[in-house]
């Protein structure tokens, strides 16, 4: 009988997780004329005049100032911008390279998306393919391929509801039942204990809590190389909000690499004390 392998998710954020900045700031905002600081401030006023979600402001707000500058907002426009995202170093060849390491400790590695950001957008980078859900802000499109109105939108707090899905394996955005149905923890497909969160900033703060506590891994990672970055994430240890902060550096043998591969083999021991534990007196 072939060996059954321990499932474990890492789930990421994206923007100043896996990439530099917002990623509307890489090629959607040059091609509508607009400067970052002057879109999100415009945001965040809609945001308060409206007492409005932040993020389907943002995604409003996107199209209507496409729509004014005559630039096109259909899918493949957002996934060609897609392409000119630069990642954090090491981030192309992460994901293999780690899933890799799991198989050999017998760990069955899985990686997921839960981000504020624009999915369309994010298809287009090189790393798309890697995820086996990516839980991000989408756009619905009418009969003409056309980006028209916001069809999802992921914010701080809906973020915890994509670590359930994980856990629970009720991947089927349409149904709620599924996520709301109660589970025996032995039952769920990925338990929280199993589980990594990496992300940068304040909306990743009820994930990392939610997986800290429920036993999980929460790392927080930060830009390298950049005055006060360090002191920032530091805070979310302080604060009790992870249990770790580390350069967003992922190339082999950086210290995020370390404290993943560390996990990963905390996980594979666990299971092989869960079993020899089960198995009783002999």
């Amino acid at each position: 009988m072939a060996k059954k392998h321990i499932e474990m998710a890492i789930a990421y954020d994206f923007d100043g997780t896996l990439a530099d900045g917002n990623m509307q700031e890489h090629q959607f905002l040059p091609d509508i004329g607009m400067k970052p600081a002057a879109f999100w401030a415009e945001v965040k006023r809609l945001t308060k005049e409206h007492q409005a979600d932040e993020v389907l402001v943002y995604m409003n707000l996107m199209l209507r100032k496409a729509a004014a500058a005559g630039v096109p907002v259909r899918r493949d426009d957002f996934k060609a911008r897609g392409k000119s995202i630069q990642l954090f170093e090491g981030v192309e060849d992460w994901f293999d390279r780690i899933t890799g390491y799991g198989r050999a400790q017998g760990v069955r590695i899985t990686h997921y998306l839960v981000s504020s950001g624009n999915a369309e957008i994010f298809a287009g980078t090189p790393i798309a393919s890697k995820f086996a859900q990516v839980y991000a802000s989408k756009f619905m499109f009418d009969e003409n391929g056309v980006a028209a109105w916001p069809a999802l939108a992921v914010n701080y707090t809906t973020k915890t509801q994509y670590l359930f899905r994980i856990n629970k394996g009720a991947f089927d955005l349409s149904d709620n039942s599924k996520v709301n149905q109660f589970v025996e923890k032995r039952d769920r497909p990925v338990p929280f204990e199993n589980m990594v969160f990496i992300g940068d900033g304040s909306t990743d703060i009820p994930c990392f809590r939610l997986v800290k506590e429920q036993g999980g891994l929460s790392v927080a990672v930060f830009k390298p190389h950049t005055k006060g970055a360090r002191g920032k994430a530091d805070n979310y240890i302080k604060d009790g909000r992870v249990h770790c902060a580390v350069p967003a550096a992922y190339t082999d043998g950086s210290e995020l690499d370390r404290v993943i591969k560390a996990n990963i083999n905390a996980v594979a021991a666990r299971a092989a004390l869960s079993g020899l534990l089960s198995e009783g007196p002999q």
